[in-house]
Order: structure tokens, then sequence, then C-alpha cells
């Protein structure tokens, strides 16, 4: 009986042999309706990127696109390599260790290759089916994620718009007015963080995390942050929005963590390796991210009660308002960027918790031996659910707001048009300098050749000999050239001192920007 069944399990499998050409026309043409489609919606999104001159969002497109790319060639390479992959045996007692059940089923139909020698396939070819689902569940629920956390970041820092606009009201300008002496107890700044607990580590860090879920950026801490950014990188009086260049370097990051890279992807394979059952990986793989999380949150408020305490034993009075310095001592390392790659590193996981839940769903069933049990189930969901919720209502604000106060500032602080007119400059500067150097190296040679009274020429041949009666026309250009650079630069030196006067942008050091 059992013979006949997998006779006519076999026999039922239908080839494309035996299957109507007009069933596999129109599947192939359905297929290729919806990848043209596809390609649309990319390209009319980068359109509108483009129109909108949000180079960091193209950066970022391109950067899912190449994922796409990637995944396509994996998938095409597990195709290809299905049967090979199948046809290398191990041993059954290797077969058998670190499964994901505890009591498995297998049910896949082995190579005959490896049914002769006693042996099992490495990974047999409804496995190789089942991998490649995995890997575009795990690309697209990391994309999502990240897209979901960045647009509730976005949502949660809409109120620091009024909070910029703020800044130009009279009440602001007379509560700050530099003329105006205060002690440091007295402003709202220190009473918030220079506490009982404040100047003991051990009492610092537990405070800092209990903070994080109430209040974790308040209207005191954004005017304190972005007066000291202004004073340390902008001159006196400086109207720089803050608030747009924060949302500028905030995007730019999200380019950064939407990419999927070569240590993302080790992870990954560590993750499907530690999903064995005898980790028991339900009980600590999916808080890693959480307690990751929690723990960035705790050195984010950590940073800015220790400028705090940093301002407070440099001076004990307050002119204006309360002064704090950007430095990069503050952060792990002395590297602000670090907490960029914990951030991508959190949102990954988080999103494979759910990749990987989905998955098996889908494959498996939602009772499979994979989660077999409830906690199990509730575990994963609501861990991934909490961690992105935290992580774009609370730790990704804390996250933009205080990245910026490291020694130096970023590239985004000029707007995508400046930063193009900066490079169209530059470009022109370089031609004009290049002229202009090879019109004086020329010189001296001519000026050698008048002053021994000999003729210019370099050649006996009076057909090839060059006469000087009347000034060339390339010597005509370049000391026009010259001569137009000299009023360039005097206009472009009135213009920079009228820019000054009136940019947001006046006073600060190009030295600066990392």
């Amino acid at each position: 009986m059992a013979g006949e069944e997998e006779t006519t399990t076999t026999s039922s499998e239908t080839t494309l042999e035996t299957t109507p050409t007009w069933a596999v026309a129109t599947v192939v043409f359905v297929l290729i309706l919806v990848s043209i489609f596809l390609e649309y919606l990319l390209h009319l999104l980068a359109k509108y990127f483009n129109k909108k001159r949000r180079k960091s969002l193209i950066q970022a497109l391109d950067k899912i696109k190449s994922e796409l790319m990637l995944l396509g060639f994996i998938s095409l390479l597990l195709t290809v390599t299905e049967k090979r992959i199948a046809n290398i045996c191990i041993p059954k007692n290797v077969g058998e260790t670190f499964l994901p059940c505890n009591d498995p089923l297998n049910n896949s139909e082995e190579e005959a290759k490896c049914q002769e020698q006693g042996k099992v396939s490495l990974l047999s070819r409804q496995g190789v089916r089942e991998l490649q689902y995995l890997m575009f569940t795990l690309a697209f629920f990391h994309c999502l994620s990240c897209v979901l956390t960045f647009s509730l970041g976005m949502a949660k820092m809409r109120r620091w718009k009024s909070w910029e606009a703020e800044t130009t009201t009279l009440e602001y300008l007379f509560s700050n007015d530099p003329r105006r002496f205060q002690l440091i107890h007295q402003t709202s700044f220190a009473m918030r963080h220079l506490r009982f607990w404040s100047e003991h580590k051990f009492l610092r860090w537990p405070a800092c995390f209990v903070r994080q879920f109430y209040s974790s950026v308040s209207k005191v801490d954004y005017f304190t942050l972005r007066h000291g950014f202004i004073t340390a990188h902008f001159s006196e009086g400086s109207n720089f929005d803050f608030q747009k260049y924060i949302k500028r370097a905030l995007v730019k990051d999200f380019g950064v963590v939407v990419g999927i890279s070569l240590w993302i992807w080790i992870f990954s394979v560590l993750f499907i390796f530690f999903n064995a059952h005898d980790f028991h990986n339900y009980l600590w793989l999916p808080f890693i991210p959480l307690l990751m999380l929690l723990v960035v949150g705790t050195q984010l408020q950590g940073i800015i009660t220790r400028m705090c305490l940093d301002s407070h034993n440099r001076s004990q009075v307050v002119r204006g308002t309360f002064p704090v310095r950007p430095s990069d001592d503050f952060f792990w390392f002395g590297w602000p960027k670090l907490l960029l790659h914990f951030m991508h590193f959190i949102l990954f996981q988080s999103s494979f918790q759910l990749a990987f839940f989905t998955w098996t769903w889908y494959e498996f069933g939602l009772r499979s031996c994979f989660h077999r049990s409830t906690k199990d189930i509730v575990i994963r969901v609501v861990m991934g659910v909490l961690v992105h919720i935290l992580c774009g209502y609370v730790t990704l604000p804390l996250y933009a707001l205080v990245t910026q106060m490291g020694t130096s500032m970023k590239k985004a602080v000029f707007p995508e048009n400046v930063v193009e007119g900066l490079k169209r400059w530059r470009a022109n500067a370089r031609k004009k300098i290049a002229l202009k150097s090879n019109y004086i190296s020329a010189r001296p040679s001519l000026e050698t050749a008048s002053a021994f009274g000999t003729s210019p020429s370099f050649s006996l041949d009076p057909s090839h000999s060059v006469m000087f009666d009347r000034v060339p026309e390339s010597d005509h250009l370049a000391v026009e050239m010259v001569e137009d650079e000299e009023r360039e630069n005097t206009i472009t030196r009135e213009a920079e001192m009228e820019q000054q006067k009136r940019d947001s942008f006046g006073g600060f050091d190009l030295r600066n920007v990392s």
C-alpha cells in the first residue's frame, strides 16, 4: 500500500512537458505585469524624491533596490543549486543535532544517492524552497520595520516644529537675554538634571533608565541643547533652524539603517543557528533587542545629565541661556555614530523575530514545532511590537537630538540645494586655479627670453619660428580670466559679508563639519 501511494503521488506531479502552453504563458505574463508595476512604483517614488530634492531618501531607496537585487540573486542561486545541495550527504547522527523541534517529523523526500549510503541530505529540496521564503520575508520585514519606526519618530518630533518657532518670540528672547544673569540652580535645565543622584554614577544610571519612559525629551532639554549647538558652531544671534537640521540628519541616518550590511547578514545566520530547540531561544533571544534599546536610551539620558554636570563644574553663574558644551567625550569610545549601529542592530533583530514568526506561521502553521507553546508566540509577537513602539516614540527622538551634540556637526547642516551649489562652486574654482597656474608657469620663460635680447623662437627654421609682435589670443584670454576671477572674488567677498548679516549660516566654521 505504501508503495502504491508513493507511485500515485509521483505520477500526480505534472511537469512542463504535460502542461498546456497557454497556462505557462498566462503565469509568466502575470508575473511580468506584477514586476513591471512594482518597478514603476519605485520609479515614481524616486521621481518624487528628486522633485523634493531628498537626496538621502533617494540613497535609501537605492539601497532597498540593491537588497532586492541581492535577494533575487540568492534565490536564483538556491534554485540552480537546489539538487546539488540536496546531494550533499551527511551522517544521520549529525543530521539529528541542533534541530528546531525536540520531536521532529521528517516528511521530506531524501535523494536516492543519500538513501543508498544510509545518510541524509544536508538540506532537502523542500528545505531549500522554504529557505527562499525566509530570506524574502526577513528582508521585507526589515525594510518595513525601519520605515514604520522612522515614521513614528518623525510623528513624535512634529512638536519640535512649534518649539523651534517659539525661539523667535519676544518671550523667549527676553528669558534668554545675554544681559540676564542667573545662578545655575535657578535655571529649569539645572532643576531637571541636577539632583541628589546626578553626581553618583550608580544612582544616575537607574534614574536615567526610568526617565526615558516619561518626558524623554522635554522642551527645556531641546532649547538648551539647541543653544549649545548654535553657540559652538555659529555666530551669536544666529537664526539657524535646528529642527530642520535634525530632520535632515535623521533622514540621512535612515539611509544607513535601511541597508543590510555584511555584519547584519552574519548575525542573521547566527539567529537562525540559535533557533535550535536545545538553546530554548524563546526565553532569551526575543529580549536582546529590548535590553539593548533600554541601554541605549539610558545612555542618551545620561549624556544630557553629564553635559549639565560639566557646565555646572565650570561655572556657577549663567549668562542668558544655560551653556552646554558639545563634545564626543560624552559618548561611548568618543564615537557618536556607534549609537547608530546599535539602532541598526536593534531594528534588524526585532524585525527578524517578527519575520521568523510570520514565516513559520505561513509554512508550518501557527501551532508548529517552532512555537507549540502559547508563551512562545506571545513573547515573540509582544517583544517585536514593543521594541518598534519604544524605538519610534522614545529612543529615536532622543537619539536624533543628543547625537547632534558631538564635537563636529554633520554635513546635513546644509540643505540639499546649498550642498549642490557648493560642489559646483568648488569644481569651478579648481578649474580657474588650474588655468591660472598654467598661465603663471608660462610667463617666466617669455620674460627670460626678452631679458637676454634673443629671439623667443625655438627653431632655426623660419617656418617654425614663433613671432611675438602681438600678444597671442591665449594670453588675452588668460589675462581676462584672471581679471574676471579678481572681480568675482571681490563680488564673492562682498556677498559673503552681506550673507553673514542675514543668512542663518553666518559665522560657522567649515572645519567643524564632519
